[in-house]
């Protein structure tokens, strides 16, 4: 492994900022379907060549296939074969009761089809339900999409120990496991990180800037006012209530901006770069709406957090309660704070 990539897999290499796919799926606005090509090979050219997409993101598994086949048109093949697309299965929580293998399949072939690819780079499984309790034998049935050769690598989105503990038990070979992971969410480095450390599980995380908080932006800023511009923003505002509150959350963003400082850069770009130096940490997951920001995020890589970069963060983390539960304990209470924001039936109506 070196600073800028990580080997997820056997003879699997990935970079370890990836581009984040959300971002393109409309809710942000409407989306230039040509100027996100060119965006997405932007960010290719500036060394971030692993995406991150979904079968539940609206046309954004198309978008990543359209610039790996203008890579490969203007470039060649072998240039092309170096993107590494991640997509996700997100079985609709209505669905869950009756999934099936060839729902599985299913949604296999169309995230290939999609993507213009003969094989999916890494499958990442998410369930919504533990009540519904047949996650793992949907785990096998990808697993038997692995063997086919449709798929190469599996993984897993946002699982608690015991229910990654399941899957792994089972003999699922999984590589990886995506989740939330901030200076404001401790979760994934409790039981989850050791459990994960004992199998090879790596985690490729996402939310390392908490939607935007989590920059020079709302530095000295007031505590922003209900209703908030969108659920993203909803989300993350809820864990900065858990981490401990505005007050101590512009601590952490004062704590952030000095280690900043101190290499050039801004807040965002810091607190990708403790994410990334966690244990059991492969990659940060982050988005980007133009080449711009493709350039800005390329530089968590070349960041390399201290001694006393560590300190400085860490005290303030050690003022904060910490966000309780497990990875996504929180988000799966769909009567609570957190879990009754959550969309749980995005395929619904979709082809």
């Amino acid at each position: 492994m070196s600073a800028k990539t990580f080997e997820l897999g056997s003879g699997y290499t990935i970079s370890r900022v990836i581009r984040g796919g959300w971002q393109l799926a409309g809710g942000h606005g409407a989306i230039d379907r040509s100027q996100a090509v060119a965006d997405l090979i932007a960010t290719f050219d500036a060394g971030i060549w692993t995406y991150d997409c979904a079968d539940i993101y609206t046309g954004v598994e198309e978008l990543i296939g359209a610039a790996r086949l203008r890579l490969a048109s203007e470039r060649g093949l072998d240039v092309a074969a170096r993107m590494k697309v991640h997509t996700k299965l997100v079985p609709d929580l209505e669905r869950l009761a009756s999934i099936s293998r060839d729902y599985i399949r299913g949604i296999v072939d169309q995230s290939l089809r999609r993507l213009k690819s003969e094989r999916l780079d890494l499958v990442q499984f998410h369930w919504w339900d533990y009540d519904q309790p047949r996650y793992v034998e949907a785990m096998g049935w990808l697993d038997e999409l692995r063997l086919e050769g449709k798929v190469r690598n599996l993984g897993t989105t946002n699982f608690d120990t015991p229910r990654l503990a399941e899957i792994l038990a089972a003999g699922i070979p999984l590589v990886s496991q995506q989740l939330q992971y901030s200076v404001l969410d401790q979760r994934p480095g409790n039981s989850l990180a050791a459990l994960a450390k004992q199998n090879g599980v790596s985690f490729l995380c996402y939310g390392s800037v908490a939607g935007g908080f989590l920059s020079d932006r709302w530095l000295g800023a007031a505590e922003p006012a209900t209703p908030l511009e969108n659920r993203s923003l909803v989300k993350y505002k809820l864990i900065i209530d858990d981490f401990g509150g505005w007050e101590l959350f512009q601590h952490l963003l004062q704590a952030l901006k000095a280690v900043g400082d101190r290499h050039g850069v801004d807040i965002a770009t810091i607190a990708s770069a403790w994410v990334l130096q966690q244990p059991q940490v492969a990659a940060v997951i982050v988005g980007a709406r133009n080449q711009a920001h493709a350039l800005a995020n390329a530089k968590i890589m070349d960041v390399a957090l201290d001694a006393e970069d560590r300190a400085r963060i860490a005290a303030i983390i050690a003022r904060s309660p910490g966000v309780e539960g497990d990875v996504y304990t929180l988000e799966r209470d769909r009567h609570g704070r957190h879990g009754s924001i959550m969309h749980y039936n995005l395929n619904a109506g979709k082809k």
